[in-house]
């Protein structure tokens, strides 16, 4: 049987539907063990053990990535290679959630045992109170009641999207208990363009022995050589330390006529634009368009120079 585009559009609406109301369900009535579990998973001294198979095992799997990449050290344990040798990943420091929408998983069996006879701490995701899953934890995230999307009401579909966003719920209440900041971020995700988005100055920067800096009082014969020798097209001056003036291209050209008979700070731009190392390299490359200048100082409070960063060196970063 042919359906039309608008069966197919009604029916992925009802899909949605259904899976919506149940989110909104399971928000209004979260676990009671909810928080005891949050606690539980900040006190683990290893690593949190996400187990479960099927389409259980999927989620259990996208749910111990999350939390890794969040600051809350994960993994996952197929719950079926578990009884053939993978329990011995799981030590008394750990923390085990199964996952198993019945709470009847067989295959669950060797692993809520293995908890129970070394104490390790267990945490069931499931949406039955009273199944053997359920009764052996230690905490219970008990899933409201909802109709699988499925038209069937077989296929694990609302049950496995609540599941999902119970873990995403967890994670991002962990992150915010660990002051979880972009920055730490960026260390679990340092590829692509999420981690170039992250990425601060000061890890993109030359150092300073790339550094072309010149006195006030450096003859500009003097200054245009180390101008060409570090390849930057500019010159930082300093006093006592501290940046008080850059020379570039324009400067140069509006100081052509006795520019040989000059000092640095007789032709630098005074009070240049400056970068602090922590800012975001992003913010650095909208400042650098902003001013249609190709670099930046980077300097610390007390304007003391610390490196250079050229927008190129954030473009190849993935900064743009």
């Amino acid at each position: 049987m042919t359906e039309t585009p608008n069966a197919s559009l009604t029916a992925a609406a009802r899909v949605l539907k259904i899976e919506g109301e149940a989110l909104l369900a399971l928000a209004e009535t979260l676990p009671a063990d909810f928080s005891a579990a949050v606690e539980q998973l900040m006190a683990c001294q290893g690593r949190v053990i996400l187990s479960g198979i099927g389409k259980s095992g999927h989620i259990a799997r996208k749910i111990a990535a999350t939390f890794s990449s969040t600051g809350t050290p994960a993994y996952f344990v197929h719950a079926a290679e578990a009884s053939h040798g993978d329990l011995g990943t799981i030590t008394p420091a750990d923390v085990v959630i199964a996952l198993s929408n019945s709470g009847e998983t067989t295959e669950l069996g060797d692993l809520i045992a293995h908890t129970r006879r070394f104490t390790i701490p267990l945490i069931a995701i499931s949406s039955r109170a009273g199944s053997t899953l359920a009764l052996a934890a230690d905490l219970n995230l008990t899933l409201p009641l909802a109709p699988e999307a499925c038209p069937l009401g077989l296929a694990p579909t609302t049950s496995t999207t609540m599941a999902l966003a119970l873990g995403d719920a967890l994670a991002v209440a962990l992150m915010e208990r660990r002051g979880f900041e972009p920055e730490h971020f960026r260390t679990f995700h340092p590829g692509g363009r999420l981690g170039a988005r992250l990425a601060r100055v000061g890890q993109l920067m030359r150092g300073s022995k790339d550094l072309p800096l010149v006195p006030t009082d450096f003859p500009m014969a003097d200054t245009l050589l180390v101008m060409t020798q570090k390849g930057f097209g500019t010159a930082g001056v300093v006093e006592n330390g501290c940046l008080v003036g850059v020379i570039t291209d324009g400067d140069l050209r509006r100081n052509m006529g006795g520019l040989m008979e000059k000092t640095a700070i007789d032709v630098a731009t005074r009070t240049p634009l400056t970068a602090p190392p922590e800012m975001m390299a992003v913010e650095a490359v909208a400042l650098m368009n902003q001013n249609k200048i190709t670099m930046l100082f980077v300097t610390d409070a007390d304007a003391q120079p610390l490196g250079i960063l050229h927008i190129h060196d954030c473009l190849r970063a993935g900064v743009q």
